[in-house]
């Protein structure tokens, strides 16, 4: 116990918890932990209807380049992990494990698979939207990449992307009303890392479409309720995801007053860390990733309000102690945080420090 404790301790450096800096160490740490899920098969959570007797498969049957993490999307999202995380630290001691992992799942052949099942019957509500969201980030952070490796793994990838977009441009019209969880479905979210991919590409007619529906959504939101957050197992803060996502889809000069209609004051209980009480149940653990979620739209909401705005310093502070918090608790020792808490703290390091 005494062996794990200083672990945790040191998961994070002192200088890194106050200026918010991901280091090499600390980048290291995390890719082992995303490089033990990516290719582990079980415990494994799937989202599978089965047509019958012989749609019932294992994981990796089902998913050859997403079987790992515990689920698809974590699975996803840690390829995301490690593709950023090779960008950041290009001489990171994990380079080489981490091209030899990217390089295996991210096979032209295994991404036809993965298509073949998105395309299937049953498939159309399948990670809608927050698997659709991290492949699209997955996606956009290989296209960014100048790495030859990259632009490899992306052009594999690709069809799987072109077909999340076409799926996801089809239903937003459909969707009159948008999902406000704390957990997967929520809309804004979904919304954000599909309009960076969207930008990053330059795919201009899906660009418009998510302008106007986060619009649609959320443009004439006032007096957001905020004693109601957070819920008892929320990743998200409805809130900031999406005051983060409208930072997006309005333009610089009107975001700071939609942000102060939809919350004309800070509200401390968003302010405030939420509590983890039991890492080692699924749904309880996600409050951790609250925590981190919260940082990462905190110090994007930040960076987009004028210089002299007073919710500056407020939101950079919070952010800091949400972020002190949770990344203690990144390598808890428990799976089911760690399959998909680096990610969170990954991200949440390459939003801008206000």
């Amino acid at each position: 116990m005494f062996k794990l404790a200083i672990f945790l301790a040191a998961l994070i450096s002192p200088a890194s918890a106050a200026e918010l800096k991901l280091t090499q160490v600390d980048a290291s740490r995390f890719a082992k932990l995303a490089l033990t899920c990516v290719r582990k098969e079980y415990p494994n959570k799937p989202d599978h209807v089965m047509q019958d007797a012989a749609d019932v498969r294992g994981p990796k049957a089902q998913h050859p380049a997403f079987y790992g993490c515990y689920d698809w999307h974590s699975c996803v999202h840690g390829h995301w992990l490690l593709v950023h995380l090779l960008k950041e630290f290009p001489d990171l001691p994990e380079a080489h494990d981490i091209r030899a992992a990217l390089d295996e799942n991210l096979s032209q052949e295994n991404i036809k698979g993965e298509l073949a099942y998105l395309e299937g019957p049953e498939r159309k509500s399948f990670e809608r939207t927050y698997g659709w969201a991290w492949l699209l980030k997955l996606a956009t952070e290989l296209h960014a990449s100048g790495d030859p490796d990259c632009q490899r793994w992306f052009a594999n990838l690709k069809p799987l992307a072109d077909a999340i977009s076409v799926k996801c441009a089809d239903f937003l019209p459909k969707q009159t009303y948008p999902i406000r969880t704390g957990m997967h479905p929520n809309t804004a979210f979904g919304l954000a890392f599909a309009l960076d991919y969207a930008l990053e590409v330059g795919d201009l007619r899906f660009a418009v479409l998510l302008v106007q529906r986060s619009q649609d959504y959320f443009l004439k939101d006032r007096d957001y309720p905020a004693a109601w957050e957070p819920s008892g197992e929320d990743f998200f803060s409805p809130a900031l995801m999406e005051a983060d996502l409208m930072r997006r889809a309005l333009k610089t000069k009107e975001f700071p007053g939609w942000f102060h209609k939809f919350m004309p004051k800070l509200p401390q209980n968003i302010m405030t860390p939420a509590l983890v009480t039991d890492r080692s149940d699924p749904r309880l653990v996600h409050l951790d990733g609250l925590n981190l979620s919260r940082a990462w739209a905190m110090r994007d909401i930040a960076a987009a309000l004028p210089a002299k705005d007073p919710s500056r310093k407020v939101l950079a502070a919070a952010a800091a102690r949400h972020a002190a918090d949770a990344l203690a608790n990144v390598a808890s020792g428990r799976y089911e945080g760690e399959h998909w808490l680096a990610t969170f703290a990954v991200y949440m390091f390459s939003t801008p420090q206000p």
